[in-house]
């Protein structure tokens, strides 16, 4: 299927396509397009790819997003195509080789930080006309308690009350948000929100590509790094890295504990029962 919708757009333009893999979202494959290397990516959300391609305009050396070829919709979903990036999976590099890369990685952060976002408004996942949904960053951040219909993930708070670990260490990591969230500044900058899961491309110290843009958010741009701070000890070839004195911001709790409850939503979701008990048990301990 993905053959015959490429060569229908296309034709003999296009070579035929060889799968790179496949996330929660989106199927990519690799290709040449008018003799020039690129990755097709077909998925039931096309506004991940929307987002993808208002951030390619910030595209740089420094803040390498792949840039955007086309896009539109398929018979029954949305594809985009991107000039393809080579490197290694960030999440996948030992701790040599993170070690290495991680100042770049800082530095790209820092450039997603000095993006500016004058032509937006509000806080939390953005739209790709730029708007976000909430008035302030406080809001945003509290809302990750709330179960919405239509939401991405929606039925995720039934799965969290029946699955082994229940609702119940949910529910009092929540209870400390509103006290943790009181003291988070509300800057309005972009962040990435989704660092690992093979999203970032590196290649010696250097990042070669930044991924899938679809869970971006408008709020303070600490918060990638504390998706670094929390995420860093699952990775435990990565565990003689002072992570958090390369960040030198302290150790960012409202956001880890966000952190935290999210991927406890996700995993409730998609009945990952052993990874949601770990999620539980880490967040508790953030604030224990």
């Amino acid at each position: 299927m993905i053959e015959n919708f490429l060569r229908r757009r296309y034709g003999d333009r296009a070579t035929t396509p060889s799968p790179l893999g496949a996330g929660e979202w989106s199927s990519a494959y690799a290709l040449k397009l008018d003799g020039r290397e690129v990755v097709a990516r077909f998925g039931q959300h096309g506004e991940d790819y929307a987002k993808d391609r208002r951030m390619a305009r910030h595209r740089s050396a420094a803040l390498p997003v792949p840039e955007f070829v086309d896009s539109g919709e398929t018979e029954d979903g949305y594809f985009a195509i991107t000039r393809r990036a080579y490197g290694d999976f960030l999440d996948e590099l030992d701790g040599d080789a993170m070690n290495a890369v991680l100042p770049a990685t800082l530095a790209m952060l820092d450039e997603v930080r000095r993006i500016d976002v004058s032509d937006t408004t509000g806080y939390g996942p953005w739209r790709p006309d730029g708007s976000a949904p909430f008035a302030t960053w406080a809001d945003a951040l509290l809302d990750i308690v709330n179960d919405e219909p239509g939401g991405r993930i929606h039925g995720w708070r039934a799965a969290l009350e029946s699955s082994p670990t229940g609702a119940g260490p949910f529910d009092e990591a929540a209870a400390a948000l509103p006290e943790l969230v009181a003291d988070c500044p509300d800057r309005r900058e972009i962040i990435h929100g989704d660092l690992l899961y093979r999203n970032v491309l590196v290649s010696g110290d250097r990042v070669t590509a930044v991924l899938d843009w679809g869970n971006s958010l408008h709020g303070d741009a600490d918060y990638d790094l504390a998706w670094l701070l929390y995420w860093w000890p699952w990775y435990p070839a990565w565990r003689d890295i002072d992570i958090a004195g390369m960040i030198g911001r302290g150790p960012l709790l409202a956001y880890q504990v966000h952190i935290g409850l999210d991927a406890q939503a996700y995993c409730a979701h998609t009945g990952r029962w052993d990874l949601l008990a770990r999620n539980a048990a880490q967040t508790l301990a953030l604030i224990g």
